[in-house]
């Protein structure tokens, strides 16, 4: 069974850049046709894609997001990680690690852009 566990700072001021890493356990992240993906929802609104690195290592990012930030993972420490640079207030959200295709999701991790 694999597993996601999102890690990161809870609270994260103007300007600077969020830093969150996922670790997997259960499977490596090299395995085939895995998506790792991260996803965010702010509040009261819908998810948001934010791009993934597969299999492959060549990652895809969401255009409205992709001059911010980047996707990159540890193979040695089975971990996938997500830098998003200059945070704003609107970059407030609950962010989740997860393999979507197949199902798998991080319980979540929320993330206040203040002050």
């Amino acid at each position: 069974q694999v597993q996601l566990q999102e890690s990161g700072p809870g609270l994260v001021k103007p300007s600077q850049t969020l830093s969150l890493t996922c670790t997997v356990s259960g499977g490596p992240i090299t395995t085939n046709y895995y998506y790792w993906t991260w996803i965010r929802q702010p509040p009261g609104k819908g998810l948001e894609w934010i791009g993934h690195i597969p299999y492959t290592g060549v990652t895809h990012i969401n255009p409205s997001l992709r001059s911010r930030a980047s996707i990159s993972r540890d193979t040695a420490k089975n971990q996938f990680t997500l830098q998003l640079s200059s945070v704003t207030p609107e970059d407030t959200a609950a962010y989740y690690c997860a393999a979507p295709v197949l199902g798998y999701w991080g319980q979540g991790t929320q993330v206040t852009v203040s002050p």
